[in-house]
């Protein structure tokens, strides 16, 4: 059947094959209407079966029928093929959801496409009970739309591609250098200027090639609400990032104060055109804070999240060195250094959003110098920093680089399109481990769950973004949905096995993966320079 994620526990029923037709009734139950309208716009689309509102037992034509199962703990399933009857219960409306998408698989791969290619068609059903439920309650990805902008109808796909693989925290990477991509009405200039810039590098930083026209984009207020309302649809938890106090250079750029201009001509600045560190961040002053209170007040009527992500990570503090500003707020509060500094910035919007119901979050960079109590992190540098703040008390999301960063090289082959960093192939994948082995059990529960990172710095669109994340984010979804053994005892052969049916899937949502085999033809970049082979890993 080749279910991917694998579920814990999936028996053969003696009642023999189900079969959805025409006459098959959909049975929705109380808080199982979404699911409900998910299975009859995906399923009820792919298969041309008018899935209509159910009636009395003795359906002729067989019945699915959803239901809440309050024994059943939160996002659990169990779905139950028996007959003409198709049960499919959840300890709550995700748990639901999951059963459905586990449905959908069951149907075969022609089960994901949006209209039906044998309109006729009868659909069989394995005689199968399948129970199963998620490790962490965290399964992420994080997709950056400032490097590269992706249209809203991208995003939409890509949240569709998150429910399919039962991933449900999508952490949206809205600001950094290289564009600012939300609306933000008391700050228009945010997205009139900061949203575009003038040219766009081509490949890695090193690389000499150039796009020389305009690349940019931003999200209205509207379409960020269209986004967080489809994703709560699918049981997905947007979580926005707003990327403070380095990777600024954008808003700077739009509001030129926002800098430190006792030591840099920030009028000058514009929407940054390569990757990289930029030097330019925000000043450490009154005016900033207030600024970006603005922008946190309108985010959070948007976004419904529990937490709220601002970045921390890679903030060069020479300007801060420099700046006698800077230096009079270390010595006006008392601090040892720049570090400190920073820790006093991000220290402010974690008690802001704390004051108004929220967590903050931060890559692990948010550690040095002290963390709020209540704030979390992104652990992105190894393991150490998800390590080091479990230990301290703070919840975790692992995410290190050296495993579940899909911007990295897929292979060692020379036909890899603009490679970056390490090669993480998808065993690599399957076998990372999200809770670090030295936590003691109590430290453990701090792993609030993982992420798959997407950065877009060589993807110029969707498929590159498609052929960086997949199939390898199908590995990453098992790791973070199942309780698998150790990384050295799991069957990646049976995972492949299971991928062969997988692949069909994903060619039926039109996903342009990487092919085991390789890239095709169209999915290289010869000439376009990326990381070399033996060199460290790119900057995030």
């Amino acid at each position: 059947m080749g279910l991917i994620p694998a579920p814990r526990h999936i028996s053969r029923n003696p009642s023999g094959r189900g079969r959805l037709g025409r006459a098959t009734r959909l049975v929705a139950g109380p808080g199982t209407e979404g699911v409900a309208r998910w299975l009859r716009a995906t399923v009820g689309a792919a298969t041309g079966l008018p899935l209509a509102e159910g009636g009395g037992a003795d359906d002729a034509g067989g019945r699915i029928v959803l239901s809440v199962d309050p024994a059943l703990p939160a996002e659990h399933y169990r779905l139950v093929v028996d007959g003409s009857q198709c049960r499919v219960q959840g300890g709550d409306a995700a748990g639901v959801l999951w059963a459905a998408q586990t449905l959908r698989q069951l149907l075969g791969p022609d089960a994901f496409r949006r209209a039906p290619v044998r309109p006729e068609r009868e659909w069989d059903l394995p005689a199968v009970t399948v129970e199963d439920g998620p490790r962490f309650r965290w399964r992420g990805l994080m997709l950056d739309v400032a490097r590269h902008f992706m249209p809203k109808e991208g995003v939409l796909r890509y949240l569709d591609l998150m429910a399919a693989h039962k991933l449900n925290v999508f952490h949206f990477h809205l600001t950094d250098d290289q564009g600012w991509r939300v609306e933000i009405k008391k700050y228009p200039r945010l997205t009139e200027t900061g949203s575009w810039r003038a040219r766009t590098k081509f490949g890695h930083r090193a690389s000499p090639l150039w796009e020389e026209k305009p690349h940019g984009g931003h999200y209205t207020q509207d379409d960020i609400r269209e986004i967080v309302a489809y994703a709560a649809e699918r049981h997905i938890t947007v979580v926005p990032e707003i990327d403070v106090p380095g990777h600024s250079q954008a808003a700077i750029a739009a509001y030129p104060e926002l800098g430190n201009t006792d030591v840099v001509d920030t009028s000058a600045l514009t929407v940054w055109d390569n990757w990289g560190i930029s030097p330019n961040v925000l000043a450490p002053t009154d005016n900033t804070l207030r600024f970006y209170e603005g922008v946190f007040e309108e985010l959070l009527e948007l976004f419904p999240s529990e937490f709220v992500h601002v970045g921390g990570d890679e903030c060069l503090k020479d300007q801060w060195r420099r700046s006698p500003t800077a230096q009079a707020r270390i010595a006006e509060l008392g601090l040892a250094d720049e570090d400190g500094l920073q820790a006093w910035f991000v220290g402010h919007f974690a008690d802001w959003l704390a004051a108004r119901g929220r967590r903050l979050i931060g890559w692990d960079e948010i550690l040095e110098g002290g963390l709020a109590p209540g704030a979390a992190v992104s652990s992105w540098r190894g393991y150490a920093g998800g390590v080091a703040a479990a230990q301290a008390g703070h919840d975790v999301v692992m995410c290190p680089e050296q495993q579940v960063y899909l911007d990295y090289r897929q292979h060692a082959g020379a036909d890899e399109p603009v490679p970056i960093g390490y090669v993480r192939t998808l065993e690599d994948v399957y076998r990372f481990e999200p809770v670090p082995e030295q936590l003691t059990p109590e430290q453990a529960r701090h792993v609030l769950g993982t992420q798959a990172n997407v950065w877009t710095e060589a993807m110029e669109d969707h498929a590159r973004v498609d052929y960086q994340t997949f199939p390898r984010l199908a590995a990453f979804a098992e790791v973070a949905w199942g309780r698998l053994p150790v990384p050295a005892d799991r069957d990646f052969a049976g995972f492949e096995r299971r991928m062969a049916v997988h692949y069909r899937r994903l060619d039926a949502l039109g996903v342009a993966y990487r092919p085991p085999a390789g890239p095709h033809p169209w999915q290289r970049r010869p000439g376009v320079a990326g990381r070399p082979l033996d060199g460290p890993p790119p900057s995030r």
